[in-house]
């Protein structure tokens, strides 16, 4: 499969669910916590004989996760502690079949993924703060590094991609990349290569071999040409479970950031962090079940459909869809009481037009968005969620279509209407 079929088929699953699970999830500190607060090897390997998985995690996890609308899984077969999820065929003894779990993980979530029609694609750090010949032998350390990643290639069935992290701890080195990436193009000539850039580096690409680029924490702002594109995003200030974070971001944030990245054509992923069981907390699975009822509503104009060119002057955009209609996106709408205009919170930073900016002076409650440069001619235009009729018309800079506002009892952030032409 080329590269250009392997960046279409990313870019059709439009939302993914990051996990962040490991040997560090026992102690709720999240992922960094043994760099962080310089825990000792001989202190912190022995967390593998308390690590005791649920039998039915996967079964559960991947469940809610279909349950979201998401179409893709991304897991921590490795995370920096060096810990495997997966059986390493004899690399080491430092993996979930020789803890107290006993049982394969990646096994699991691979044939959970399977079953629920979940893509399942592969989080493996490249950096590795066990493994002493990361520091004493680099070269050896890569080829430690190669034949785990052949070991997954290798034993469990088709994988939807690989995503690496890490090269930004040693920027100047010769990671021997070619030879990292031809073992996934030998077994697993389908799956797409990740290769998160930083915080510092947002978007950029290093290597020919990458077909998606990254944006941690941060939303993409243009057009990514023949790249796939992926905005990674948590919840709170950790990845991993961590039980004294409440810096929490807000439903609103992240259905914002979603329809930034789908502006753009990118995925968005939204992490998780589940207990040493494997279950999530209730805050976890609240918001993927929030982001789930809003995916519910309004998948017709998610599933398969791709940014349209069309310019609307402001956050607002269009996506077209495969069967010629299009969908307009619109935010920062206000809700309505009876004849009046109620915007909850000031707070509206985020949001593409602030909300008491949204409402217009005809009436309090419309907001007219004009398409620009839009040919075609548009026979309607209805709401989603509601099935409005909105009003329509020609204008000479392009098609005007009358946003009406929430009414009470609604407020979904975003909300998306039907072009029928």
């Amino acid at each position: 499969m080329d590269k250009q079929q392997r960046v279409a088929n990313f870019k059709k699953l439009g939302f993914g669910v990051f996990i962040h699970f490991g040997l560090f999830s026992i102690l709720e500190s999240g992922e960094w916590v043994k760099y962080a607060q310089g825990i000792s090897d001989a202190d912190y390997e022995p967390l593998k004989n308390r690590f005791e998985v649920k039998e039915d995690w996967a079964e559960k996890l991947v469940s809610e996760i279909e349950a979201a609308g998401a179409r893709y899984a991304v897991l921590t077969t490795r995370h920096q502690d060096g810990f495997s999820l997966y059986d390493t065929k004899g690399l080491n003894d430092y993996d979930a079949p020789h803890s107290k779990c006993g049982r394969d993980l990646v096994r699991e979530f691979t044939d959970a993924c399977n079953r629920h029609g979940v893509v399942p694609i592969f989080f493996h750090t490249v950096f590795d703060w066990r493994e002493k010949t990361y520091e004493t032998d680099f070269k050896a350390y890569l080829k430690y590094l190669r034949a785990s990643i052949e070991v997954l290639c290798k034993n469990y069935g088709k994988v939807g991609g690989f995503w690496f992290d890490g090269m930004w701890d040693k920027p100047d080195a010769d990671w021997e990349e070619a030879e990292l990436y031809g073992i996934i193009r030998k077994y697993q000539p389908q799956a797409v290569i990740v290769n998160n850039t930083g915080l510092h580096r947002r978007g950029a690409v290093d290597n020919d071999w990458i077909d998606v680029a990254t944006f941690e924490r941060g939303r993409p702002d243009a057009p990514l040409g023949d790249m796939a594109g992926e905005m990674c995003e948590t919840i709170g200030s950790h990845w991993a479970r961590a039980a004294r974070d409440v810096n929490f971001k807000s439903g609103r944030d992240l259905l914002t950031s979603y329809m930034a990245c789908r502006r753009y054509g990118a995925n968005f992923l939204f992490n998780v962090g589940p207990k040493a069981d494997g279950g999530l907390c209730a805050l976890d699975l609240g918001i993927l079940q929030t982001i789930g009822a809003w995916n519910r509503i309004f998948a017709k104009a998610l599933r398969d459909t791709a940014p349209s060119g069309v310019e609307t002057g402001g956050g607002d955009f269009v996506l077209r869809g495969k069967d010629g209609r299009y969908y307009l996106f619109v935010g920062g709408l206000a809700m309505v009481v009876g004849d009046a205009n109620v915007v909850l919170t000031d707070n509206q930073d985020d949001a593409p037009t602030a909300g008491r900016d949204a409402v217009l002076s005809d009436g309090k409650t419309k907001k007219r968005i004009v398409l620009r440069g839009f040919a075609q001619t548009i026979k309607s235009a209805r709401w989603i969620d509601s099935g409005e009729e909105l009003a329509v018309k020609a204008t000479p800079e392009g098609a005007e279509i009358v946003c009406t506002a929430f009414r009470y009892g609604t407020d979904l952030v975003w909300r998306v209407a039907e072009l029928q032409i």
